[in-house]
């Protein structure tokens, strides 16, 4: 061996040594004990691997409380708008078309809280009466309870686990909480859950309201008619686009067809509104 090359060869045997010592040699046993063709995971990125599936949301199950919200916001918006115009049609005068909307506001809000309000009713008084009947039948002995048990386990049988597996989970569901689980399994209802009828209603008459009063103050402030009339036009296709594009997120849809959709059904509505009464007017 020649004096340079044992001077490199000591060098290198030194540079592996303090590597050694510095930590950096498991790197580099690290870095040759890679799979060919990639890269083994980060700790980040085996945390983000490590993280269960299950906690992905579900655009049909987000935020249902706004998305209603939303779609009353649209109702208010589009009737108090067609109101307005229809008004507007048959006379410039600006208060009677502000009155006009201020009437469709109070009128709309009233009658959708009170809609709401019996529907919403109506829906619990039958998921109270399912429960109760479920707690009625399971009273009647052993003989009922069985049947409730053997029907929760057919019911995990249908879903594709085995019967054995079926019997072990509608077992151990049943003693937790024999009338919770049997309602939210075989009947689909969350005691945990159940709807406020008066929630829904004012949740109904507000969302109604603030659309409403979108259109309204758009032309509060405008005298001249043609102005006015484009003004609340342009308002309430703006508020429509906007509405559309905030239901297609919450629903994980495609915003741009969502958007347009909304906007030319509003169109449509206030265009029919102004004719209609500006042939009725000329006929009476």
């Amino acid at each position: 061996m020649s004096q340079p090359t044992g001077r490199r060869l000591d060098r290198s045997l030194s540079k592996q040594r303090s590597l050694s010592k510095q930590g950096s040699l498991p790197a580099l046993k690290r870095k040759q004990s890679q799979p060919p063709g990639g890269s083994l995971p980060s700790h980040d990125e085996e945390s983000q691997l490590e993280q269960p599936l299950v906690d992905q949301e579900h655009y049909s199950q987000r935020s249902q409380w706004l998305r209603a919200a939303v779609l009353g916001a649209n109702d208010g918006l589009i009737s108090t708008a067609g109101i307005m115009m229809g008004v507007s049609a048959t006379d410039a005068d600006p208060r009677k078309m502000i009155i006009s909307g201020v009437a469709g506001l109070v009128s709309g809000a009233l009658s959708m809280a009170a809609g709401e309000y019996v529907s919403v009713s109506s829906q619990r008084d039958a998921e109270e009466a399912d429960i109760q009947r479920t707690a009625d039948g399971r009273a009647q002995g052993p003989a009922a309870e069985a049947a409730q048990l053997r029907e929760l386990m057919e019911n995990f049988e249908e879903q594709g686990l085995p019967p054995n597996l079926a019997k072990q989970v509608a077992e151990h569901l049943y003693k937790q909480d024999p009338v919770k689980s049997y309602a939210r399994v075989e009947i689909g209802i969350d005691m945990d859950d159940l709807t406020s009828p008066w929630l829904a209603a004012i949740s109904s008459a507000l969302s109604f309201s603030v659309g409403a009063l979108i259109a309204i103050l758009s032309a509060a402030f405008i005298r001249d008619y043609v102005t006015r009339l484009a003004v609340l036009t342009a308002t309430c296709t703006g508020a429509l686009g906007a509405f559309g594009i905030l239901s297609a997120q919450l629903g994980g849809a495609p915003w741009g067809r969502a958007a347009v959709r909304v906007v030319l059904g509003g169109w449509l509505a206030l265009f029919i509104s102004y004719v209609v009464l500006h042939y009725f007017d000329a006929a009476t």
